[in-house]
């Protein structure tokens, strides 16, 4: 492709189009990548401070016009002064500054002390004008500026190289795990959930004493500004400390009222809101599905949130509350993706290693803060020396001013009568007659003892790694007793958790389902099917699976990336037979490159599963492993990575079935079941069936019945492994054609 230019000649009478080819990688290159980067660094991604560009630059703002100690100002006041560093606009500067307020309740630290309203964070409620509510920085605004005028971070130009903004700002605490954050960038995103502040602090000081501890004790789960209950899943939590990714299940708080046959919910997931919740509720309610609620109205008020279900009489409140977890936003996922720019650069980091930058990263503010503290000191030093050497004949000083006839010769003469440089000279020149007496250059010069003792400690201190972590607790444990607040979120751990049978709300009625080798999937009424059972196929494609099944059942999709898809047969529309069907790893949203691999149709979890993979090996598995109490649509590790998966068989309860299988060399072999072991782990890769040679692999495995062979008794094995026997081909049933 090329990208067309039009020239317009101005001189001529008539207008001639040049075309110039221009190659679209250029193009990209040229227009696209520039934007895609100023996207990524200068709007969506945090930084490890935790903040973004427009959050940094209004805090920052608000800092010099003096807001962290002053009185509250009229929020457009602040608006108008960011607009010096932030050029997006007032209506984004504004929107920024609500989420940080501490009338928003976005954040469990807010950064602004608002007056006014602001909206929540659980409703879609509109925020008030910036002319009508009144802002200051909060008291913990004095940790995120903790050294800003010591020369702690890097102060560069703003867009127009009028003004200085910090590049960062020195968080003396891990603000980027203790600040939720969101940002959608191009080609990638970010979404860190927020930890509570003491429980941060308590394990960045564990890693800094041991970067290698088990930091579960201290780091118990992410924390929400509203509230609700963390349903607790060792397995995710432990994946989304270690990777940076997974997914965090929240449920609402509810209370029930007896008397009023009410059931009142206090407290939602972060991830959702208050309407959303009642939108879904009365949709429900209007479809006929929740029958047990006679009413439901939010009543959010100027106490906080609540909502109110009636219930019918005779209905059972914690069973309702079980079905409304199932179908509304009420139980809810935060999905976390911990990417950060690191030196101007997106990586996506776990606890651990997010940590280990900051603190690697804060050092280094430490020592900034020192080796200005250092200077300072040391020119003071400097300073006091010079006065010291006139002590010793002030009126020798007194003279030499006196008798110099030239302004401009004071500082040359004073440096050659005392011995001093032209810094020091300065200095005494500038001292004013009445404090040139011993008293005042006494009481100064003594402080030239404590300034070395001083500079001496800050240079040990810069040479030292562990006195520098030691400034890094010591204010951890500050922020820690200072700021720390309880849990809001509460953790329930789901062994304690009391789920409600599945919640039918599914006609059942029977389907005919078709499902092929290249990932299309067909659900057929049984009255279309009739008179018309010739399925359209894609060109090479073939059926790997058809039957016919209950509505309510479940699927199950295996990829070639070990992963497992669960969907609800209900959930798919009915076709003809003579459409393709759906294709499968789209809708179902599978990963780049992942592949479908492998399929099973459930309708009660019993028996077991027969895998056999293409490296000779097979493994049975039972087939309550795949059943999930939550409503799951992905489950990670779900059959061996270890080769391509070839066959997926399934056995009821105690059954022993004959299975025949087949290499590419011809190989084959008829074993019972009860041959291949049984593990409970789900990634098993089981134990080796069919010997093979180096590039051999298994090509078929089928229930004997279902074989096109004939004769096939004469290939059993009653042992494995085993190379199996050599194929005759005229071994085949007739009038059918082997796959």
């Amino acid at each position: 492709m090329a990208k067309k230019v039009k020239k317009d000649n101005m001189e001529q009478d008539t207008v001639s189009a040049v075309v110039v080819d221009q190659p679209i990688v250029n193009t990209l290159e040229e227009n696209y990548m520039p934007y895609a980067m100023s996207v990524i660094i200068s709007r969506a991604i945090p930084e490890i401070d935790g903040f973004k560009p427009s959050h940094r630059k209004l805090l920052y703002t608000m800092y010099k016009m003096g807001l962290l100690n002053g009185n509250r100002t009229k929020s457009a006041n602040v608006v108008g002064q960011t607009m010096k560093l932030n050029p997006h606009g007032d209506a984004s500067i504004y929107e920024t500054m609500v989420r940080l307020t501490r009338g928003n309740e976005a954040l469990l630290h807010p950064f602004v002390d608002s007056k006014g309203s602001f909206g929540k964070q659980y409703s879609k409620m509109a925020y008030a004008a910036s002319r009508y509510t009144e802002v200051k920085l909060d008291s913990i605004c004095a940790e995120i500026f903790n050294g800003i005028d010591h020369d702690a971070v890097d102060m560069v130009d703003n867009y127009d190289n009028t003004l200085k903004e910090p590049s960062l700002l020195p968080t003396s605490f891990p603000n980027i795990l203790v600040s939720p954050n969101t940002g959608i960038a191009v080609g990638m995103a970010s979404s860190i959930c927020s930890f509570n502040l003491s429980e941060i602090c308590e394990t960045a000081i564990m890693l800094i004493n041991d970067p290698s501890c088990d930091f579960s004790t201290t780091l118990l789960a992410p924390d929400f500004s509203t509230g609700a209950q963390l349903l607790f899943n060792k397995s995710q939590i432990s994946e989304v400390y270690e990777t940076g990714k997974g997914n965090i299940r929240l449920r609402a708080k509810y209370n029930f009222q007896k008397s009023d046959n009410c059931i009142e919910i206090t407290e939602i997931p972060y991830s959702t809101t208050s309407e959303a919740i009642m939108d879904k509720i009365e949709e429900l309610v209007k479809a006929g599905k929740l029958k047990e609620i006679s009413d439901a109205r939010d009543e959010t008020d100027i106490n906080g949130l609540k909502i109110a279900i009636d219930l019918k009489r005779g209905h059972d409140p914690d069973k309702l509350m079980a079905k409304l977890f199932k179908l509304t936003p009420l139980e809810d996922n935060f999905s976390c993706n911990f990417n950060i720019l690191i030196a101007g650069h997106p990586k996506t980091m776990g606890v651990r290693e997010i940590i280990d930058e900051w603190h690697a990263w804060r050092s280094e503010c430490i020592k900034r803060e020192i080796y200005y503290d250092l200077e300072q000191k040391s020119a003071k030093l400097h300073l006091l020396k010079g006065l010291e050497k006139i002590l010793l004949d002030i009126d020798k000083a007194i003279a030499i001013i006196r008798n110099t006839e030239n302004e401009r010769d004071v500082v040359p003469n004073l440096c050659d009568g005392f011995d001093i440089d032209v810094i020091q000279a300065e200095y005494i020149a500038d001292i004013k007659l009445r404090n040139l007496n011993k008293e005042y250059i006494l009481n100064r010069t003594a402080e030239i003892s404590k300034l070395e003792d001083e500079i001496q400690d800050l240079e040990d201190t810069l040479k030292s790694s562990r006195k520098i972590d030691s400034i890094i607790i010591k204010q951890l444990k500050n922020v820690k007793n200072k700021y720390g607040i309880p849990r809001k979120t509460e953790i329930i751990y789901q062994d304690n958790i009391e789920y409600e049978p599945e919640i039918n709300t599914v006609e059942d009625y029977p389907v005919f389902i078709v499902m092929t080798r290249d990932g299309y999937f067909k659900k057929i009424s049984l009255q279309s099917l009739r008179g018309n059972d010739e399925q359209k196929l894609k060109d090479g494609d073939k059926i790997i699976y058809s039957s016919e099944i209950s509505n309510t059942a479940e699927l199950l999709f295996f990829t070639t990336d070990s992963n497992l898809y669960k969907a609800k047969l209900s959930e798919f529309d009915s076709i003809k037979a003579s459409a393709l069907g759906e294709y499968i790893p789209s809708k179902l949203s599978f990963e780049q490159d992942e592949k479908f691999a492998g399929f099973l149709a459930e309708t009660n979890f019993k028996g077991s599963v027969l895998f056999v993979y293409a490296n000779g090996k097979a493994v049975i598995v039972p087939a309550d492993s795949y059943q999930t109490k939550l409503n799951r649509k992905k489950l990670v590790s779900a059959i061996s990575s270890e080769a391509p998966i070839v066959s997926i068989l399934r056995l009821e309860e105690n059954q022993e079935r004959d299975v025949l299988i087949k290499s590419n060399n011809k190989r084959i072999m008829l074993i019972k079941t009860s041959l291949i072991p049984q593990k409970l782990k789900r990634n098993s890769s089981g134990v080796q069936i069919l010997k093979l040679r180096a590039g051999d692999y298994v090509e078929s495995a089928v229930f004997a019945e279902d074989s096109a062979d004939t004769n096939i008794l004469k290939y059993r094995k009653t042992s494995v492994p085993s190379p199996g026997f050599i194929y005759n081909p005229i071994d085949v049933k007739e009038n059918q054609i082997e796959m």
